[in-house]
C-alpha cells in the first residue's frame, strides 16, 4: 500500500471514533518510520499514544494531551511478513487502540500496558525464550478466571494436588455447554493445556490448570524467590452436558 492511501484510511479511521472519545487528542501523526520491538524478533510498533500530563488538581482533556502516531513503515515490514494481511482493519484496531490508551489515561488507568506485557510474554513463550507464567492474568478479564490476550483465550483453575489426583477429566464450560478433556499425566505448578475441537471456540483455547499454593507459596512467588514449574500439553474435547450451576470441577 502506497503511503498516501495509508494515510487516508488512518485519519478517516481516526475520524470515525466519535468526538467525545477524541477530546485532548491534539492529531494524527503519520510517521515513514519503522519501529521494531527493542528484543523480540518480526515483532513491530504499529502506533503509539504520546501523551503529556500537566500539574493541576484536576486531570481531564485540559491537562492530559496525547497525539496519536502510526508508523508506515511498520506496517509495511509486519505486510512483508504477512502477505494476506488486512490492511484496513489493522489500521482501524491500531488506531482504536491508541485512543484507547488516551482515555485510561485520563481515567488514570493502564490496563492496555498490561495487554500488551501480556502480548508480548505470549510471543516469548511461542518463540521458546522465558517468559512469565502468569503473563495471562495480565489480559483483558472477560469474566472471573477468564483472561483474553488478543485472540487467546485462557481460563484459569485452581486444583488441590489431592483433587487432581483423584480426578479423571477436566471440566470446562464453555457458550452454555460443559466440555472434558482429559487429565494430563501432572500438574506441575502451571499447566498450559492446548485445547481442541470446541465449536466457536476462539483461536486459541486454553486451560490453565494451577496448583493452588499456600500462603507462603505464594509470599515466595510475589517476592520472586520461587520458580513455578510450568508445564504444557494438548487435549481433544468432548462434551458432557449443559453447564451445572453446583459443579466443581476443580476441588474449590
Amino acid at each position: 500500500m502506497k503511503f498516501a492511501r495509508f494515510e487516508q484510511m488512518a485519519r478517516e479511521a481516526f475520524d470515525a471514533i466519535p468526538e467525545e472519545y477524541r477530546r485532548g487528542i491534539d492529531g494524527l501523526v503519520i510517521s515513514r518510520e519503522s519501529v521494531a520491538h527493542p528484543t523480540l524478533p518480526d515483532i513491530y510498533t504499529l502506533g503509539t499514544c504520546d501523551t503529556e500530563e500537566y500539574l493541576s488538581d484536576y486531570v481531564g482533556p485540559e491537562t492530559t494531551r496525547s497525539v496519536v502516531v502510526l508508523f508506515y513503515g511498520s506496517f509495511r515490514n509486519l505486510a512483508r511478513l504477512d502477505p494476506d494481511l488486512d490492511w484496513e482493519a489493522e489500521i482501524h484496531e491500531t488506531v482504536e487502540h491508541e485512543v484507547r490508551h488516551h482515555l485510561e489515561s485520563l481515567a488514570g488507568r493502564d490496563e492496555l500496558g498490561d495487554v500488551d506485557y501480556a502480548m508480548d510474554e505470549d510471543f516469548k513463550r511461542y518463540e521458546g525464550m522465558a517468559f512469565d507464567p502468569w503473563y495471562f492474568q495480565r489480559g483483558d478479564r472477560v469474566r472471573p478466571g477468564t483472561y483474553a490476550v488478543e485472540d487467546h483465550l485462557f481460563v484459569e483453575q485452581e486444583w488441590r494436588g489431592e483433587d487432581f489426583d483423584a480426578a479423571e477429566e477436566v471440566t470446562f464450560e464453555w457458550r452454555g455447554a460443559t466440555w472434558a478433556v482429559p487429565l494430563p499425566d501432572e500438574l506441575g505448578d502451571i499447566h498450559f493445556v492446548l485445547v481442541e475441537g470446541v465449536p466457536d471456540a476462539p483461536p486459541v483455547l486454553e486451560l490453565v490448570l494451577v496448583r493452588r499454593r499456600s500462603w507462603w507459596e505464594d509470599a515466595r512467588r510475589l517476592l520472586g524467590s520461587s520458580r513455578p514449574r510450568v508445564l504444557e500439553s494438548e487435549a481433544s474435547a468432548r462434551p458432557v452436558g449443559p453447564p451445572a450451576s453446583d459443579q466443581d470441577s476443580h476441588g474449590s
